[in-house]
């Protein structure tokens, strides 16, 4: 008995050696983590927290005091006509600017790839909007829409088509906003999709031609699409999130109207907020918004991520 107590004594000692690192090593991970976790709490918790409050109350800014109101300002958003309309818009604006720019994009990267020659300067050129204000651009893209000076309408007017006012008819204006956000997303979609392209083996390539793939179309649909899987899933999340998130070119260009025509969802929220100083309102409309946008992602990444495994 004696020698058996004996023996078991350096695998003690082992054991607590081995603990005692684990722990200097968590309290050192710990360390290290701090500042990022204080960042996340105090830019992304924290005002997370205070919107889900303030939604549930009737704070306006300027006053001493509020009020718990309860669901009243939720209530009261399901017969806001303004609230549905920028909702409809959001959604017509994200429905159009993330699909169509993610198959620019990806068109776009599929020539640059096949180019041999002067790969980068493509790549710049076709990245230039995502580094451009679009503040400053405002300017450019209202004489590319002028009803009467502006280039569109006279390319128009030379086939016999009478130009519409592109931003001031509230037919035409969520569609202008749209070219302006796929003009804007598709060079960022580009670069994503071309980081992907690069990451695909050749030998991949080599091997589908050598099975029956001969054609580029094939060699696409057998080796570039369903390799391309993980990176659509990140482009397709990111570009509903920017769409979604659309608010600068309404408020340089349009100011949400003709008639509320192009009113977004962030615009009202900006509007209700900002300008009216409801901001318990405002926050109401921010926790619809996040709850519609977090649902939306986990559905796409649900069945995005089942169709990357299943391909």
């Amino acid at each position: 008995m004696a020698s058996l107590a004996v023996d078991d004594g350096p695998a003690l000692a082992g054991i607590s050696t081995a603990e005692a690192a684990r722990r200097r090593e968590a309290r050192i991970a710990l360390l290290l983590s701090a500042p990022a976790l204080f960042l996340l709490l105090s830019f992304v918790i924290l005002p997370t927290a205070a919107v889900i409050f303030l939604g549930f109350t009737d704070f306006e800014l300027g006053y001493g005091s509020f009020n718990f109101v309860g669901f009243e300002n939720y209530a009261d958003l399901l017969n806001d006509r303004t609230f549905k309309r920028s909702l409809w818009n959001t959604t017509v604006y994200a429905a159009i600017v993330a699909p169509v720019s993610m198959a620019l994009g990806l068109g776009i990267a599929l020539l640059i790839e096949s180019e041999g020659f002067g790969k980068g300067l493509f790549r710049t050129a076709y990245f230039l909007p995502v580094a451009s204000l679009l503040v400053a651009m405002a300017t450019v893209w209202q004489y590319l829409f002028h009803p009467t000076i502006g280039p569109i309408n006279a390319a128009l007017s030379m086939i016999g088509i009478n130009g519409p006012n592109w931003l001031g008819a509230s037919s035409t204006v969520m569609t202008s906003l749209s070219i302006i956000g796929i003009w804007q997303a598709t060079g960022f979609n580009m670069v994503l999709f071309l980081a992907g392209l690069s990451a695909i083996p050749r030998d991949l390539y080599q091997a589908a031609e050598v099975d029956g793939a001969r054609s580029a179309l094939s060699r696409f649909r057998l080796v570039t699409w369903p390799m391309l899987g993980p990176t659509t899933l990140f482009v397709t999340t990111i570009s509903i999130i920017n769409a979604v998130k659309v608010f600068e070119t309404v408020k340089t260009l349009t100011e949400g109207g003709p008639n509320k025509a192009s009113e977004v969802l962030l615009f009202t929220i900006y509007q209700e907020g900002f300008v009216y100083l409801k901001v318990g309102y405002a926050s109401a409309m921010t926790v619809i918004f996040l709850a519609i946008l977090v649902s939306l992602m986990v559905l796409q990444y649900r069945v995005m991520d089942r169709k990357v495994h299943y391909t």
